[in-house]
């Protein structure tokens, strides 16, 4: 049996029923007729190997899991599609990069063995944090989205220090690295298996060092990767990983927060990583119903069926991309909501990019908040 048949048989795709589901779930498919996952498992079972790594239906694939959640068969379409990518990648092959290539470009800086950081200005001095706790929280790359991303207004560094408040207001100092790296998801999910893990070895070895056996994220992405791609990469890291949310609605169920009363009403955006793919829906939630006063709305698409925000790992957005944005905030304007809440930095960005773009971004525009920010601003006093 040669690689390309054993991946193909270990994702499940010979369980493929060619029966359409997928297709129709599939949000690229909505615009682009010629893209259907089953027809690329289809070509990647009936062509050669060479034919399939050149194949540009790779990088349109948001791995959004939507085809997955509704897979009868239980084919592994995420893991089929990077490990393609994987293969594109070692002959050089690799999707369009955004913004020119210069998130990539970071991500691969991060990889250097003798990298020196100035990680942690973003840490407010009235929030506590430790060089070594039982407890870690792993920042993510949100505070170099805020200088990157300036142009758009966004405020993903929120997302850090509304995390650590409300970590600080539960009772835990976390250790935060100063030499955190990127989580490596992005670059796993384009193919790069080889940049992943070392980033991914040098995160492990990083948060080693601090004694924690407990990883808090509050990026949904960083989330997924820490706890599922780095087990099944690097085998046992030592280490628990728990999302934010997880953590917060405990307290709440538990009484030990309290909330500011407000007349804010709110919609909540069910990100990829968290939602389909993590399966933490009712935490947020039940964070929400606890602030006295804020009404929460659904849009039609939520929790298993969210609408994706249309883009992955910064490469191959156009305007099938863009649509998909547009039809996200078409639902989120569409509940009355003053505020868009997402739990995702990306979703923050991706959504703002559409809003700011002159033709597309006409009546649409909407308060997007992160998660966390917005929750640890509630906080009583």
């Amino acid at each position: 049996m040669t690689e390309m048949n054993k991946m193909i048989a270990t994702t499940k795709a010979y369980a493929c029923l060619d029966c359409g589901k997928c297709t129709a779930a599939c949000p690229i498919s909505r615009y682009d007729s010629g893209f259907s996952p089953r027809m690329l498992v289809y070509d990647a079972i009936h062509e050669t190997d060479i034919e399939i790594v050149h194949d540009d239906r790779l990088w349109q694939c948001l791995t959004c899991a939507s085809c997955e959640t509704i897979c009868t068969s239980g084919v592994r379409y995420g893991e089929f599609i990077r490990t393609l990518r994987g293969d594109a990648s070692e002959q050089g092959i690799t999707g369009q990069c955004t913004h020119g290539g210069a998130l990539q470009s970071l991500m691969h800086i991060m990889a250097s063995d003798d990298l020196k950081q100035n990680r942690l200005d973003w840490v407010p001095k009235q929030l506590e944090t430790a060089t070594t706790s039982d407890t870690l929280f792993f920042v993510g790359c949100a505070p170099y989205f805020d200088s990157f991303f300036s142009n758009l207004e966004v405020k993903t560094r929120r997302a850090a220090q509304g995390s650590l408040a409300l970590l600080n207001r539960m009772g835990i100092i976390p250790a935060v690295s100063p030499d955190e790296r990127c989580c490596g998801h992005d670059l796993l999910n384009s193919g790069d298996i080889d940049g992943f893990k070392k980033l991914a070895n040098q995160n492990v070895k990083e948060i080693s060092k601090t004694g924690a056996k407990r990883v808090v994220t509050s990026c949904p992405e960083g989330y997924h990767t820490l706890k599922v791609e780095y087990p099944r990469y690097l085998g046992n890291t030592g280490f628990e990983v728990v999302h934010l949310t997880e953590l917060v609605a405990e307290a709440v169920a538990k009484g030990e927060l309290s909330f500011n009363k407000t007349k804010r009403k709110v919609a909540y955006h069910d990100p990829c990583r968290l939602g389909r793919m993590s399966g933490i829906y009712d935490e947020p939630r039940a964070i929400l119903d606890a602030i006295p006063g804020l009404t929460v709305v659904e849009m039609s698409h939520h929790r298993g069926t969210a609408l994706c925000c249309g883009t992955q790992s910064w490469i191959n957005c156009g305007a099938i991309n863009k649509q998909l944005q547009v039809d996200l905030l078409k639902e989120a304007k569409a509940t009355g909501a003053d505020v868009l809440l997402t739990a995702c930095p990306k979703c923050q960005i991706h959504l703002k990019c559409a809003m700011h773009d002159e033709v597309l971004g006409q009546d649409l525009k909407i308060k997007i908040q992160d998660f966390a920010g917005f929750v640890a601003g509630a906080l009583a006093r």
